[in-house]
């Protein structure tokens, strides 16, 4: 969804369980930097991401994968928290928030 100067950016999942934490938050990533280049966006725009976990004993795991990713130069604002996501394949939905 695009407003203005913004993109909203749904709930990102990916139900390939044998993915793992690090997987799927890789997956998430990679959908997220596609889906912000198809209206002309990227990574360094991100103005907020919340991520959901499934269990969040894994927040290291998806941190290692998040900090590689992350633009040093452009941190977005991020909310982690763990939560019952909508199938038991979800380990992981991040939400994002950009500027075009």
């Amino acid at each position: 969804m695009v407003h203005g100067n913004t993109v909203y950016l749904s709930g990102q999942v990916n139900g390939d369980r044998s993915l793992g934490v690090g997987g799927q938050t890789s997956a998430l990533l990679k959908q997220i930097e596609e889906r912000l280049a198809e209206v002309g966006s990227n990574k360094s725009r991100i103005l907020s991401l919340h991520i959901w976990l499934a269990d969040i004993s894994t927040f290291g795991e998806m941190n290692k994968v998040y900090d590689a990713w992350l633009d040093r130069n452009n941190m977005p604002a991020r909310a982690t928290v763990e939560a019952k996501l909508a199938s038991p394949d979800y380990l992981v939905e991040i939400w994002a928030i950009a500027a075009l």
